[in-house]
């Protein structure tokens, strides 16, 4: 209903219905406003008291802080349906809630007659959210002590709040999350360690660095990528063969590459030989070599991670006519068969070698060796005679 409705209802002035909506309290002559101060319409003065605990207006009431909490809503229709005798269980699935938070509503908020107010219940909780209380390690003691020596001993704040509990295990005093601890070295309104002692966590970083979600972050190339969420579903289901997965396995301090190509139906194997850096252009240049080497109905497309290694993807194209599609970041599965593939490969072509080393001919012949394989997922067929099927 309106405030002028409520008003009549209740039996005040609308003004006076305003007044409480914006926490404003009537005195006297004098109207007290939730930021302290006192007008007199008297006199025409204005003072400031002060208020440790000012009356919340209706706006900071009816603020939703987290779908978690019960909104002001929430609390009036559970107020409504109380009355109207409601079951717990029928109360909570109307709200979409479960019955217990129903239950624990009622019983912490019910008045000594038995009856639930909803804004009574609201003030009670917006009063209990707020709690201001000094850091944990902003005073002095020996929980500060033994953190600051921890990170002296370059630990981890993880690995200081689980060691507090084993070198103090009866003291419920001697404990501390190690949010805790990232608090005290990053937030400075928190304070409570030094910034020498900050600058030895092992990131060296005297704050927190903020990272983007992931639909936020830019592109990592001037041309726009075409992501795999965007790939034809006759390519998801391998049901047509020509379409490839890629990558590199790196050498010895990523000085060295090799390009690994996997078609998704058939498991066949192509390796490409980087006989220098593996820069945009270099890699380019061989993949170009690689699908132009084959028929034209086995260059369907190319599924490739965010390497800097494709970032003249649309060149590519635009050589070779096969599309690029490019995974989510951290998301290896999404080319799982090329990564199985860089795997057997490891066997060839250990970690920490340089690749350099292995020339065209070396690489052709391990192509030879897994191409040659029978593979379970193929019926024990090999991706060779899988795929001079289709050609």
């Amino acid at each position: 209903m309106s405030r002028r409705e409520a008003a009549q209802q209740v039996g005040v002035n609308e003004r006076t219905a305003r007044d409480w909506d914006h926490g404003v309290c009537k005195s006297g002559n004098s109207r007290l406003y939730p930021d302290g101060r006192r007008v007199d319409y008297s006199t025409g003065q204005t003072t400031m008291e002060s208020m440790a605990s000012p009356a919340p207006t209706v706006a900071v009431l009816e603020k939703q802080i987290d779908p978690r909490f019960l909104t002001l809503a929430d609390r009036e229709k559970i107020a409504d349906l109380d009355r109207a005798g409601w079951s717990l269980r029928a109360i909570g699935r109307d709200l979409g809630r479960p019955a217990s938070t129903i239950k624990r509503e009622l019983d912490h908020h019910r008045n000594t007659d038995g009856s639930y107010g909803a804004y009574a219940a609201q003030r009670e909780a917006t009063a209990r959210r707020a709690r201001p209380k000094p850091a944990k390690l902003a005073a002095p003691g020996r929980l500060r002590d033994y953190v600051a020596q921890g990170l002296e001993e370059q630990w981890s704040p993880e690995q200081i709040s689980q060691r507090i509990r084993t070198d103090h295990p009866d003291d419920e005093d001697m404990r501390v999350s190690h949010e805790t601890i990232y608090q005290a070295l990053y937030v400075q309104a928190r304070g409570g360690l030094k910034r020498e002692v900050a600058a030895a966590l092992r990131t060296g970083r005297i704050r927190r660095k903020p990272r983007r979600s992931p639909e936020r972050r830019q592109s990592r190339f001037t041309d726009p990528m075409v992501m795999i969420s965007e790939r034809p579903a006759e390519i998801e289901d391998r049901a047509v063969p020509g379409h490839w997965e890629g990558d590199l396995i790196t050498g010895a301090y990523n000085k060295s590459a090799i390009i690994t190509l996997v078609e998704r139906s058939t498991r066949y194997v192509l390796l490409g030989h980087l006989p220098g850096e593996h820069t945009a252009e270099a890699v380019g240049g061989v993949l170009s070599e690689l699908i132009g080497s084959l028929p034209e109905h086995l260059r369907g497309s190319l599924t490739w991670d965010q390497g800097s290694e494709m970032a003249s993807h649309k060149a590519f194209s635009v050589a070779t006519g096969v599309p690029v599609f490019f995974c989510d970041p951290a998301s290896p599965w999404q080319r799982g068969s090329n990564e199985n593939t860089n795997g057997l490969l490891r066997q060839y072509f250990p970690k920490g070698t340089d690749l350099s080393a292995h020339g065209p001919l070396d690489l052709e012949h391990v192509a030879h060796k897994l191409n040659g394989r029978p593979r379970k997922t193929l019926g024990w067929e090999t991706p060779a005679e899988r795929l001079a099927m289709i050609v």
